[in-house]
């Protein structure tokens, strides 16, 4: 919102002016530290300071004096709407050293979600490690209401976060019941009394190939050949894969293979089970197989969805060492079923015609997700323009609250400085009068 547009009563001020930062409190521990705390299974609480990575940290002491708000200092989501980048703790909470502790004299859960709705664009710096230092986060503009309006803002907003929070949760609990029906789809269309064949009988089974060391040399790359990993053939989810963002040079070429446009691709590393065809003639590393048959005798499709039947077992069976992986030796002793050619066929059709009604079904979720995510942003959007709740002319003016926070801070200043002097003149007087005793 422009300063311009602002209600009457609002201010807009720097966020030092109406927010204590508290790094100070911020006492990292060494690594075998961390250690011996994560190995003995402390009770401390570990509180993750930014978004969904899952990252956690300590500090050598907890917050106990009230509320505090968490603001990710580097590697926190800032430009990702769907993702916090503050937190709101309380209590004894063990905090990341990369995290701005704050204390607020506004409404501490209306800066909150001011900080999670701020454009950030301005005041990060870095490039492929985003960090706020504390002086740009000391200047982040406020632009904030009267404290009354302050309080309804968060009633409304957290009121309409809760419903949205379950109409969520139901949309995400549909996805995961689709993803137990498309096991379902897959097991039923495999319980028929078919004759079983090793793998490697049926279908030729090659790796991909990547000789050249290092893997990462530039040499390798920026050619006319598409070249794939496995997570790309994790995203394409059984279907087609359709792009690409790597591509071999000559010399790249030369040390992998080509295949053809149709191919079925089965990773055998870090994502084991996950399949995909080719949408073109492309190469693929060692982490990758190529699945061919005989389409006269077995359907590439058939093949695709009875892997997608047992990625699991395939999953679990992986040999864990630095990383879980398979080997074409593996692969050639599975079991696959080769049911007469027709009966494949109508197999594959049935099994479509579910499925298809699942990724309709799924798409759907996705869209509703979104909208979802693009309501809670419009929510606060509204908020923060004075759009949300309507305004009251008799509430405190909010330049009367930073007077007010302004009066507060000048007045401990004394306290604190006379403190200062106090100290220093008693440590004065011991020294004067040890130097009296030495002299005596």
């Amino acid at each position: 919102m422009k300063l311009k547009d602002k209600p009457v009563n609002w201010c807009s001020f720097p966020l030092d002016n109406v927010c204590d930062v508290h790094d100070n409190l911020r006492k990292p521990i060494n690594s075998e530290e961390r250690l011996k705390r994560i190995e003995g299974k402390d009770k401390k609480q570990l509180y993750p300071y930014y978004g969904a990575t899952g990252q956690v940290g300590f500090i050598d002491d907890y917050l106990t004096d009230g509320e505090y708000i968490l603001l990710g200092e580097d590697a926190a989501p800032f430009y990702d709407k769907s993702k916090n980048v503050a937190y709101l703790i309380n209590g004894k909470t063990w905090v990341n050293n990369h995290a701005h502790i704050l204390k607020s004299k506004l409404d501490n859960r209306f800066l909150l979600h001011y900080l999670n709705h701020f454009d950030y664009r301005g005041c990060v710096t870095g490039t492929t490690r985003l960090k706020l230092t504390q002086g740009a986060l000391k200047k982040i503009p406020v632009i904030t209401p009267p404290l009354a309006e302050q309080h309804r803002i968060v009633a409304k907003i957290e009121e309409l976060f809760s419903s949205l929070d379950k109409g969520i949760e139901s949309l995400q609990t549909a996805r995961q019941q689709l993803k137990v029906y498309r096991q379902a789809v897959l097991k039923w269309a495999f319980e028929g009394e078919y004759v079983y064949y090793p793998f490697g009988q049926v279908a030729t089974i090659k790796r991909g190939k990547s000789k050249h060391r290092p893997r990462d040399a530039k040499e390798l790359f920026g050619g006319k050949y598409p070249f794939i990993q496995t997570g790309e053939v994790r995203a394409a989810n059984g279907g087609v894969i359709r792009s690409y963002s790597q591509t071999y040079s000559e010399f790249g070429l030369a040390q992998s293979k080509l295949w053809p446009a149709g191919t079925l691709c089965l990773t055998i590393a870090a994502n084991i089970g996950e399949t995909a065809f080719l949408g073109f003639d492309a190469c693929f590393p060692d982490s990758v197989v190529g699945v061919c048959t005989d389409e006269k005798d077995l359907s590439i499709k058939l093949v695709a969805y009875y892997i997608q039947k047992i990625k699991q077992d395939l999953d679990s069976k992986a040999s864990a060492t630095a990383q879980k992986n398979i080997n074409v030796e593996f692969l050639e002793q599975v079991m696959i079923p080769l049911p007469n050619r027709d009966v494949q066929d109508k197999i594959v059709q049935e099994i479509e015609s579910r499925l298809s009604v699942c990724d309709k079904i799924e798409e759907s979720i996705a869209q509703s997700l979104q909208q979802a995510e693009a309501l809670r942003q419009s929510i606060l959007k509204k908020a923060f323009e004075g759009k949300l709740v309507p305004q009251d002319p008799t509430d405190e003016p909010a330049s009367v609250l930073l007077e007010r926070i302004k009066a507060e801070r000048e007045n401990s200043k004394p306290q604190n400085e006379n403190k200062k002097r106090n100290t220093v003149k008693s440590d004065k007087k011991t020294k004067k009068q040890l130097a009296g005793k030495r002299n005596n």
